[in-house]
């Protein structure tokens, strides 16, 4: 029996075997939850189905968290399916390549919007979705980095983007506690993964830490 025996997590973000998400999934899988992963596209769902299959997962879901219809759709075929979900993953992030470089001063109002929707946004939409199937006890859990506090060079709009993650953590929070819904992020230091391979300078990032 592990912490997490009979519990229902629903996992955003999983991109290959280095992700954070990869690393918490087998977490949980570890104390016993069972566990659904999403996927965005044929070319991550290659790699992350042959990953969820040996931790034996059986739900695999397509979910663009960008869309409210696919987001809708995940969660209506999670309720279908387990009646509840326990925890739910939030560990997606996506800016444009362009806008990890340079100054931050020249972020373009497309690349600004993407930003924050994709990073920001995705975890209110992906929390609206999942609380008529959260029950008290039940928990979120997202991604932040300390770029959201200082300024880390060509980290650009990314910063601003788990800045706001941060402030969406506290408000939901806020709101969801009463109902014995916890909300949390974790805040890793630099670590080699597919997102961070998009950030020019990673390497001396990785360096100085």
């Amino acid at each position: 029996m592990g912490l997490l025996t009979d519990k229902k997590a629903v996992i955003f973000g999983v991109a290959n075997d280095h992700s954070i998400a990869w690393a918490i999934a087998r977490a949980l899988h570890r104390e016993g939850a069972e566990l659904a992963l999403t996927y965005v596209g044929d070319n991550i769902e290659r790699r992350v189905r042959p990953l969820g299959e040996g931790l034996g997962v059986q739900t695999f879901l397509p979910c663009d968290v960008s869309s409210n219809d696919e987001i809708a759709a995940t969660f209506a075929a999670l309720g279908e399916q387990w009646g509840r979900v326990d925890l739910l993953i939030h560990a997606v992030a996506f800016a444009l390549r362009d806008e990890l470089k340079g100054r931050f001063v020249d972020t373009s109002r497309e690349g600004f919007r993407i930003a924050l929707d994709t990073s920001a946004y995705s975890l209110v939409a992906l929390s609206r979705a999942a609380l008529p199937l959260m029950t008290p006890g039940s928990s979120i859990l997202t991604l932040s980095y300390l770029g959201a506090e200082r300024v880390l060079p060509n980290y650009n709009v990314m910063g601003i983007a788990k800045a706001a993650l941060e402030s969406c953590v506290r408000y939901l929070a806020f709101d969801l506690g009463p109902q014995g819904v916890r909300v949390n992020a974790i805040s890793a230091g630099p670590i080699r993964t597919l997102s961070s391979a998009g950030i020019r300078g990673f390497k001396e990032m990785l360096h100085f830490h």
